[in-house]
């Protein structure tokens, strides 16, 4: 089992490796005596000195409400949610500012050799206000997407 990330930043104008973050495996957990879920890293900080020299570019923050929605997915228990998720960004199109995997589930319910991937999708447009829908509508040419390459059935339809 295993959370990990790798650390990376912009170190002489290109994107650089330095360091690694993630939790600590149950055995070391136990052995080490630290709580459940403890996490470790490990950064260079010779290179993170370096970092972020020069001009910060941040993104604009938008006046304008985000749309949520969510969508639960029923996929092969094999399926990788990176696929699914892949599937749903491309569908979504570009009103889509973020996706989030939130819930894996598996039961009876779903069936054997099934599993939920439940999502929440955050649409947003540059210059306006979406309506409902715009966010339904880019929502469903998600799922469509999703279903066309992964075999994902919206959940309870």
């Amino acid at each position: 089992p295993g959370r990990c990330a790798a650390l990376l930043a912009t170190v002489d104008g290109g994107e650089t490796l330095v360091g690694h973050a993630g939790e600590l495996h149950p055995r070391a957990v136990k052995a080490l005596g630290v709580p459940e879920r403890t996490c470790a890293m490990e950064i260079d900080l010779d290179l993170l000195e370096r970092a972020g020299t020069g001009a910060l570019q941040a993104p604009r923050i938008s006046t304008y409400p985000v749309a949520t929605q969510d969508v639960a997915l029923v996929v092969a228990r094999d399926m990788p949610a990176s696929e699914v998720e892949r599937a749903l960004r491309e569908g979504a199109g570009e009103l889509l500012e973020s996706l989030r995997l939130f819930d894996v589930f598996t039961g009876e319910q779903i069936g054997s050799g099934r599993k939920s991937l439940a999502y929440a999708l955050r649409f947003r447009a540059p210059d306006r206000t979406l309506t409902v829908e715009e966010a339904t509508a880019a929502r469903e040419a998600a799922v469509a997407l999703a279903a066309e390459r992964t075999g994902a059935i919206l959940r309870g339809a």
